[in-house]
């Protein structure tokens, strides 16, 4: 999958490369584009970027004309197209969603939110088992094994990460996320690793429930899946 980086400015695009390879590290290729007209040829080129990150001000075609231009095209109405500015400004936020943006986010950026509209993604792009034995040098039975231990790790992780929680011990609460997110990488869920690694910066018991339940369902699928292949 591609993700289209759409900003003037250098740094802010090598920032979010970089919030986008922490999240996702080889989920996605990153695409850049120095402003809306560079990023309006590369698409009209048929560059095919599956979520576009579009900083607002820009010289020659703006962000916001972007986004008209993509939503106006039918080639690409349904990309998803996710706003960034240093303005907070409620006006241009409503235009942003009204014109059809997936989202609208401030700078500086915020890792849980660049995630939040990666995740969604990343849960439909999980590695598939037969990727995952080839990356890992192992068999369909000791997958399964692996699978099965995580699922032991994500049943345990409720009780334990709600005890943590309630006990205000933050960070210990974090590093216990970081592990969850680093196993379910390893195994190839990514939408869960990501997840994980999102809610790390401000974790709550709704968040972890739900992000518990998405892993779990995850590991079924990857279970199932994986199944098929010991047979």
């Amino acid at each position: 999958m591609k993700v289209l980086i759409v900003d003037d400015d250098v740094v802010s695009r090598m920032m979010l490369m970089h919030m986008i390879d922490s999240a996702a590290s080889g989920v996605f290729d990153v695409l850049e584009a120095e402003d809306g007209a560079d990023a309006w040829n590369q698409l009209d080129g048929g560059a095919d970027p599956t979520i576009v990150f579009c900083d607002l001000r820009m010289p020659r075609v703006s962000g916001m004309e972007l986004l008209a231009r993509v939503k106006a095209d039918a080639r690409f109405a349904g990309l998803p197209f996710v706003l960034v500015s240093a303005a907070a400004d409620s006006a241009t936020m409503e235009q942003a969603l009204n014109l059809g943006a997936a989202g609208y986010i401030v700078k500086p950026f915020d890792s849980a939110r660049v995630g939040m509209h990666l995740t969604p993604l990343m849960r439909a792009a999980d590695e598939q088992p037969a990727a995952t034995l080839r990356r890992l040098g192992i068999d369909a039975t000791r997958l399964l094994l692996y699978l099965g231990g995580l699922q032991r790790q994500l049943v345990s992780a409720g009780t334990d990460l709600a005890a943590l929680l309630a006990t205000s011990q933050i960070d210990v609460a974090r590093a216990y996320l970081a592990r969850l997110c680093e196993g379910c990488r390893t195994l190839g869920l990514h939408g869960a690793a990501a997840g994980f690694d999102a809610l790390r910066s401000a974790p709550d018991d709704a968040g972890l429930a739900r992000e518990l339940e998405a892993a779990h369902r995850a590991v079924l699928r990857q279970t199932d899946a994986t199944r098929h292949l010991a047979m």
